[in-house]
């Protein structure tokens, strides 16, 4: 479980995150919805502390991450796992090798066993026999399944996934919506997925946050999003023709 508390965030002037609270559950995708700019890709950095908030605490699993010794920060990163927006894959590496490279930089683990845990993550976003495959020779959701492979080859308690549907065709992006979402479950991660798909809210939101304007303005689900009384968010989500579909089969 990740829970953040009073999340505050300037840049000079500009307010971005104004006092942004919420929980982030166990065993499931924990979803950050708003339209650009409202703040919401910028509150993912303060979770993973890649930006440090003005005021406010991260708490992971009780342990709060900004209040804490540089040991202990150090000990909570090695437990995330990142899905980067465009993949973040080295060009320079076949698909083992990007695989690989959270235990070759984390870990002191002998190589056979790096070789066993990589396979066993290529075959768990069925891509085994890849192995020696170059990025440029793959397609972009295989991309984003081998980023995947490598979030959780570190068997991380907590994954964050930035945009992980962007440049993708809506059935590839069902089915990374699909894995990240079995991940979640079969090894009970705390996962944290920034998107505005709303297919994919659609789709896997069991727990959705929605921020407007830096605040943490509504809290929900996938079965109560378009019942929410919240205008911004009824903005928000019925801009989308999916979703303007959905409500005039109602």
């Amino acid at each position: 479980m990740i829970k953040i508390d009073n999340i505050t965030k300037s840049f000079g002037e500009k307010v971005v995150l104004n006092g942004v609270s919420g929980v982030f559950e166990k065993g499931k995708p924990n979803l950050l919805i708003g339209a650009s700019g409202t703040g919401k890709s910028v509150l993912l950095k303060c979770i993973v502390g890649l930006v440090t908030p003005d005021k406010g605490e991260v708490f992971y699993d009780n342990r709060p991450f900004y209040a804490s010794d540089r040991d202990v920060k150090t000990d909570i990163r090695r437990e995330m796992g990142m899905l980067f927006q465009g993949g973040a894959l080295f060009d320079s590496k076949t698909v083992e090798q990007n695989v690989m490279f959270p235990l070759d930089v984390l870990t002191k683990m002998p190589l056979d066993e790096k070789l066993d845990r990589v396979n066993f993550c290529l075959k768990r976003v069925s891509l085994e026999n890849s192995n020696k495959k170059m990025p440029s020779e793959i397609s972009g959701g295989m991309k984003k399944r081998v980023g995947i492979a490598r979030a959780i080859v570190n068997n991380p308690n907590y994954l964050f996934c930035d945009e992980p549907n962007s440049g993708l065709d809506p059935q590839t992006s069902v089915l990374i919506d699909e894995l990240i979402q079995d991940i979640s479950e079969e090894f009970d991660i705390t996962t944290i997925v920034v998107t505005h798909d709303m297919n994919s809210v659609m789709g896997i939101g069991e727990k959705i946050l929605f921020i407007y304007k830096g605040q943490n303005l509504w809290v929900g689900t996938k079965n109560d999003i378009t019942h929410s009384g919240v205008q911004e968010l009824d903005d928000f989500i019925f801009a989308n023709k999916v979703m303007r579909s959905l409500r005039q089969q109602e």
